[in-house]
């Protein structure tokens, strides 16, 4: 049971990617593929941290691949804000 758990939340993961990736070819403007992608790649590398989680060895592994989930899910979020500004720049000159 638990293994097909972690297919079924692996493969959601790679879906939202794969939709993230989609949102950044199919929308018009930096502000919406931005949306589109940082919403979308931080819920799919949950679901695949979450079907990852219980074919870890021991507490500690689990616990250093949530920090890094929780690492990247703020450097996501800096990396995002720093594009909008510098387009938001770009389209008040």
């Amino acid at each position: 049971m638990i293994e097909w758990m972690q297919i079924l939340l692996i493969s959601f993961g790679v879906f939202f990617y794969l939709i993230g990736t989609l949102g950044i070819l199919r929308f018009p403007d930096v502000f919406t593929r931005l949306h589109a992608l940082t919403k979308a790649d931080n819920l799919g590398l949950g679901l695949v941290m979450l079907g990852v989680l219980p074919s870890l060895p021991s507490i500690p592994a689990a616990l250093k691949v949530v920090l890094c989930w929780l690492l990247i899910l703020a450097s996501s979020a800096v990396a995002t804000y720093l594009i909008a500004k510098r387009a938001a720049e770009d389209q008040a000159s």
